[in-house]
């Protein structure tokens, strides 16, 4: 396995994630940010965060895959939300969990981050995701 997911006694708990993400291997894969497209560019999922959250992980899927790659390859996650309140951790957390059954993400999660922004690609884009994975 080139990635061993950790999360060091003393650390923060519980969380849905991992703290530290140990990778070997010399292929490194980097998934640009993703978010609600389809293949032809048109809208996902308008005005529903828990959907967009879906919709940008069957992208990042794809990604993954076309590098030979998935999920449990992946050594970080990084989420961007627009006008971000902790009111809307709900739906984003049902997004995620939708996703990680459909696309079997492994839980724990890798290290992930959640960084709150003003305003992304478009106006109807409400979260963007990226992915680092190691590959043997």
């Amino acid at each position: 396995m080139s990635v061993e997911l950790l999360t060091p006694e003393g650390m923060f708990r519980p969380v849905p994630y991992h703290h530290v993400s140990v990778a070997t291997g010399a292929r490194q894969v980097h998934v640009a940010g993703q978010i609600s497209r389809d293949g032809d560019a048109g809208p996902v999922a308008e005005g529903d965060l828990a959907g967009q959250v879906v919709q940008a992980l069957r992208n990042t899927a794809r990604g993954l895959a076309g590098a030979g790659a998935d999920f449990s390859d992946v050594v970080r996650l990084r989420f961007f939300a627009v006008d971000w309140t902790p009111d809307k951790a709900g739906d984003f957390m049902a997004g995620i969990e939708k996703a990680a059954d459909e696309l079997a993400i492994p839980r724990p999660f890798p290290p992930v981050s959640l960084i709150g922004v003003d305003y992304l690609f478009e106006p109807d884009v409400l979260v963007e995701v990226e992915a680092y994975a190691v590959l043997d």
